[in-house]
């Protein structure tokens, strides 16, 4: 847990995000102590040619990256305690994030978190970022697409924002969500 005071935010300090997130694709795969989060951002370059991308993520396990389907080198990225940086994305691409979180261990009631057996969610104003990396911002806005799995026994009911267009059994006792 942070201890220090973080810098203040100022208007006068403001840059805009230097791409746009056209849409974001998540699947969830819950359990308590090892959620996977697989996360794809279709994002454009509105910015600098030679701008890395930078996104923001706290107490993130990174499983995988990869960028227009192709697995990314340990040149190409850096990952550490509070973002994820790709070196040379490109002007139009796919990059596809693999998390993997412990909703049960979180005691900070930020990202995803159980309480009384329940996955939970609390991403204002800047939880997201213990989800999946991700530009952890207010003015960056995108359509998400969703996708929860988790045993149908222990979870029998799947809720996510927005409106449901699918739901459906799965092997090994599990149920899916969209």
């Amino acid at each position: 847990m942070r201890t220090e005071t973080p810098p203040p935010v100022r208007l006068a300090d403001y840059q805009p995000f230097p791409f746009r997130i056209d849409s974001v694709r998540m699947l969830f795969r819950l359990h308590p102590s090892d959620t996977r989060v697989v996360t794809e951002l279709a994002i454009m370059r509105t910015g600098a040619k030679d701008a890395p991308l930078r996104l923001d993520g706290e107490k993130l396990a990174l499983r995988s990256i990869r960028l227009n389907g192709l697995a990314l080198g340990v040149d190409d990225y850096t990952a550490d305690e509070e973002s994820l940086t790709v070196f040379r994305p490109g002007d139009a691409f796919r990059l596809e994030i693999e998390t993997s979180i412990s909703p049960e261990t979180n005691t900070e009631l930020s990202g995803l978190y159980v309480s009384s057996g329940r996955f939970c969610t609390q991403c204002e104003a800047e939880g997201f970022r213990r989800i999946t990396y991700y530009p952890d911002r207010p003015d960056v806005l995108a359509p998400f697409f969703v996708r929860i799995e988790a045993d149908k026994t222990k979870y029998p009911y799947l809720l996510s924002n927005g409106n449901p267009t699918a739901k459906g059994d799965l092997d090994d006792g599990r149920h899916f969500a969209e």
